[in-house]
């Protein structure tokens, strides 16, 4: 039921890609993506400036979602391309309380449905979350301001720390509009 679920929205949900104009840059005295810390679901914090270097892609997720496969298309993403790109994913409850766990019964699922690896942070409100925040404000980012509508948006962040792409849930992980910024 789950797959035909995903596959209903996977078919019928608009897939928008919002990207960063051409002459748009970070306005000076803003926060960069360097310069948070958050924690791991495991409780350990973080320093984003170990991610310099690399392309990131921030997910917010959730277990109970049609999206939830999306999971499954994260890990392969984070093995295929890891030398090219961080998976970072932010569990969040804020739509359909599709994520109603824990920590532990978040990882727990995670781990044992598809073995994930990539980087799992505590359950968070996007809608408080400090780097949610940085990620739809234009006065922070440069020029989003498009906050998830739904579980399993993405925002692709380049090797400088600045914002370049915002996708919607309808946009696989392993998309060609994904790929091709690898």
């Amino acid at each position: 039921m789950k797959k035909l679920i995903y596959f209903l929205l996977k078919s019928f949900s608009p897939k928008k890609v919002f990207s960063k104009p051409k002459n748009s840059s970070m306005p000076e005295n803003t926060r960069s993506f360097y310069n948070f810390q958050l924690r791991s679901i495991d409780g350990k914090e973080i320093d984003f400036s170990t991610y310099k270097g690399k392309k990131v892609l921030v997910v917010n997720t959730a277990s109970e979602c049609g999206y939830t496969p999306q999971y499954d298309e994260l890990q392969k993403l984070h093995e295929k391309y890891g030398d090219n790109i961080t998976v970072l994913a932010f569990p969040t409850n804020n739509f359909g309380k599709q994520e109603p766990g824990t920590n532990s019964e978040i990882v727990t699922f995670c781990k044992k449905n598809f073995n994930s690896t990539f980087q799992l942070f505590e359950k968070i409100d996007i809608t408080k979350n400090e780097l949610y925040k940085w990620l739809s404000d234009k006065n922070q980012n440069g020029w989003n301001t498009e906050l998830p509508k739904w579980n399993f948006c993405k925002y692709m962040i380049n090797e400088k720390g600045e914002l370049l792409n915002y996708y919607s849930s309808a946009v696989s992980p392993l998309s060609d509009e994904i790929l091709k910024m690898l």
